[in-house]
């Protein structure tokens, strides 16, 4: 790939997490997202089918621009899956020291997640950059400063109860950069194809990191 996972988190401090049972067409998903400036997406395993709207983004990134990963990573097997379908990350809600192995023998960027100091330095050990912190929302941004105490330069990546409203508080906690879900991406609204709501809620949330800037 020409940019790196974290240039391109650097650049656009948000990635998008999708959570839907249905994606019509996963390329207008992307197009969509990208129009409201969030240039990353991360489907899920949880998701039907996953894989192939992986590599549907992947193969029609010329068009849209995005980068596309795979998140609630648990095997082995499916951190393979992935990556053979086009993967350019890996995102784990916790530890998955096998998911780990195999993305650095890929090559893939990936991203553990972590709660407590302990997780979050064997995250760091194991390689993840950035490392999530997960459930974000209900520790708030203050423990990611906290966390860059034992951590200084730790690259944090929060997730979960992230939206608007607390959004630009987590980058000036010190995040890396924040994931947003639901408030962007509303299962049923993905599920329906639409694509212009979608490219509206995207806009308005990177709209609302502006006030993080220094």
């Amino acid at each position: 790939m020409t940019e790196t996972l974290a240039g391109r988190l650097a650049a656009d401090r948000t990635l998008a997490v999708v959570r839907a049972e249905d994606i019509p067409d996963a390329a207008e998903l992307a197009a969509a997202l990208a129009a409201g400036g969030i240039r990353v997406v991360e489907l899920t395993f949880t998701t039907p089918g996953v894989a192939s709207h992986v590599r549907r983004i992947a193969e029609t990134a010329a068009e849209h621009g995005a980068m596309v990963g795979v998140g609630t990573v648990m095997t082995a097997e499916q951190a393979r899956e992935a990556v053979d379908a086009g993967a350019q990350f890996l995102v784990t809600p916790g530890i998955r020291e096998d998911v780990a192995a195999v993305a650095r023998e890929a090559q893939v960027p990936f991203s553990l997640g972590a709660m407590t100091p302990t997780e979050v330095g064997r995250a760091m050990e194991l390689g993840s950059d950035p490392v999530k912190i997960f459930p974000a929302g209900t520790v708030g941004p203050r423990y990611l400063k906290d966390l860059q105490g034992p951590y200084p330069g730790v690259q944090l990546l929060p997730s979960g109860g992230i939206g608007a409203e607390n959004a630009a508080a987590f980058l000036a906690a010190g995040a890396a950069a924040v994931c947003c879900g639901t408030s962007v991406v509303p299962p049923a609204v993905v599920r329906d194809g639409g694509w212009t709501e979608i490219a509206e809620r995207a806009a308005s949330f990177t709209g609302s990191l502006d006030t993080a800037r220094p």
